[in-house]
């Protein structure tokens, strides 16, 4: 495995016995000081509200791209703890900003990233305790954008779909399409496609997200094998541990891989 992408290990080997539970790990016994997240800040401007599909398509790319810098290899000033978090529960909290709020973010340890009319800087991850103020400050829940009509996703590019039974926030949807560019990049290596994860880290780790319909979820769900639906088709779904919005082991996104 290339040093570059070792990082996202664990969460390979976990995939199939974390989608296979029937339940959820207990979380009742961690401790909340302990408690790692990574941070995704979704720039909101009064005067123009970003493209809601655009917005999280960059959320998913920015949240990778932490993932997979030289800085978070091992020996880089990320690695630690990147790959703590990795290790653990991959938590993101997603929060918006403007203004002067976004300016202050920018200076933070991260990756933004542009799609279209949308930005995103996902931060590196750390504990919920120490998060920076500027970034403490910014607002969590009521983050929202109207669903917006992008058209058919096009050839190539990897697609994220979001399910048609799960109504999710902005907020929340970022963080799962988050989730999602990672285990594809981190099921990609773990397979010995890591040409084509260092072509997609080249280029910026691109995708779209849409909105599925009932017939596409339901031709794309790995079903009971989900490392079979990887081999064969290419799919990734992720499974919610349902700490907000959504029920625990709920699949919020199936990912797919051109």
């Amino acid at each position: 495995m290339g040093t570059r992408f070792a990082i996202l290990e664990p969460l390979a080997a976990r995939y199939a016995d974390w989608l296979g539970r029937s339940r959820v790990d207990d979380t009742s016994e961690e401790d909340p000081d302990q408690v790692r997240a990574m941070p995704v800040v979704l720039r909101i401007e009064k005067a123009t509200l970003p493209p809601r599909s655009e917005l999280l398509a960059a959320a998913a790319s920015a949240a990778l791209a932490v993932c997979l810098d030289d800085r978070a290899a091992p020996g880089g000033q990320w690695y630690e703890p990147v790959d703590t978090w990795v290790r653990g529960r991959i938590r993101k909290v997603a929060r918006r900003a403007r203004g002067a709020q976004w300016r202050a973010v920018t200076e933070l340890p991260g990756v933004t990233v542009c799609r279209g009319g949308a930005e995103v800087r996902a931060l590196l991850p750390g504990r919920v305790v120490e998060v920076p103020r500027e970034v403490a400050k910014l607002q969590i829940s009521g983050t929202e954008l109207p669903l917006d009509e992008p058209g058919p996703p096009p050839a190539g590019v990897s697609v994220l779909w979001l399910s048609p039974a799960v109504p999710m926030t902005v907020g929340k949807a970022a963080a799962q399409v988050g989730h999602a560019t990672m285990i594809l990049a981190a099921l990609l290596d773990a397979s010995g496609a890591g040409d084509e994860l260092a072509k997609w880290a080249e280029a910026g780790f691109p995708c779209v997200v849409r909105q599925a319909d009932k017939s596409t979820w339901a031709d794309l769900q790995p079903g009971e094998e989900p490392e079979r639906a990887w081999r064969s088709r290419r799919v990734a779904a992720v499974r919610d541990a349902g700490f907000t919005e959504v029920a625990p082991g709920t699949v919020t996104v199936l990912a797919t891989w051109p």
